[in-house]
């Protein structure tokens, strides 16, 4: 008897912050806020839209189902598409990556094509150009990523599940930040030395958060690699940054590429450091939400519709 695959496939996945200081293009952690991303199998090729909201991410989708299919070897089949969700698009958090790994997840799931989850993480990875915020979308908690230096495949994750003792402080101004227009803006060349601190830090950081001895994190993020020219771009980030380390939080960085920065904090403190960071962008004339997150550590989610 052949066997039957789920004709609608709905698959949670988080959102996410990368980087985490100097960890350029390495470090991700996976955060406690979601969209939803949910395939329904059709007869034609290629994706539709189920709403207008959604079409924004066709071509997204068309390019992660298109990979999919060449990788699994499964005869290629049409979907609709419709995304829900609370992960901002352009604010540093990873909104790319749920869809991309809600789309491949789920043709997963439809075509029965047993993709481990490491397969997963590779087939975003090779879709985002990067696997910062792709491995711990599909994996959760944080991730530290190997890639070949030379093709960007993806090599290997080593992952660590994040107590619900650390608060993730998010604060999103009012102001979309493009990634490709912040990779842009960096320098071809850094200052030797300007690497070596960042390497410093990037390494205690991933200490620190492997070894649980998270107050190590103070003042711990001393990036040299992208923030000095990315911040700028930001009216109040750098400043919102300060503020909170100054209402409490142990450190803070730039989350992905921008505009939203977060600062890490113990839950106590969260709710006052928040409102110091909105009072930072506040000053610059940029209203910002906050958001209080926790880590993560389950990554995607799936939940199986019609048959």
């Amino acid at each position: 008897m052949k066997k039957k695959f789920p004709s609608q496939v709905t698959v949670r996945v988080p959102g996410s912050t990368s980087n985490c200081g100097a960890g350029f293009d390495t470090l991700g952690l996976a955060l406690t806020i979601y969209n939803t991303i949910t395939l329904t199998r059709g007869d034609w090729r290629g994706s539709r839209a189920e709403t207008d909201a959604d079409v924004a991410g066709l071509n997204m989708a068309d390019d992660a189902a298109q990979l999919f299919f060449v990788r699994s070897g499964v005869e290629e089949f049409g979907f609709t598409l419709k995304i829900e969700g609370d992960v901002p698009m352009s604010r540093g958090l990873g909104s790319s990556v749920t869809l991309r790994a809600g789309v491949v997840a789920a043709l997963n799931e439809m075509a029965g094509a047993k993709l481990t989850r490491d397969d997963l993480c590779s087939l975003v990875t090779q879709l985002e150009g990067h696997p910062d915020n792709a491995t711990p979308a599909v994996l959760g908690g944080f991730c530290v990523a190997r890639c070949d230096p030379h093709t960007g495949e993806l090599l290997g994750v080593l992952r660590k599940p994040i107590g619900r003792d650390l608060v993730f402080v998010v604060v999103s101004p009012d102001q979309e930040l493009e990634t490709k227009k912040a990779r842009g803006i960096l320098p071809k060349e850094l200052p030797y030395f300007d690497a070596v601190k960042s390497v410093n830090s990037a390494a205690y950081v991933v200490a620190a958060m492997l070894s649980g001895e998270y107050d190590r994190l103070r003042d711990a993020v001393c990036d040299f690699l992208h923030e000095p020219y990315r911040l700028p771009l930001i009216p109040g980030a750098k400043a919102a940054i300060d503020a909170g380390v100054t209402a409490g939080a142990l450190t803070g960085w730039l989350s992905g590429s921008g505009s939203s920065v977060l600062c890490v904090a113990r839950p106590p403190r969260a709710a006052k450091i928040g409102r110091a960071m909105a009072a930072a962008f506040a000053a610059s004339k940029l209203p910002a939400s906050i958001h209080l997150l926790r880590a993560d550590n389950k990554g995607l989610v799936l939940r199986k519709g019609r048959t």
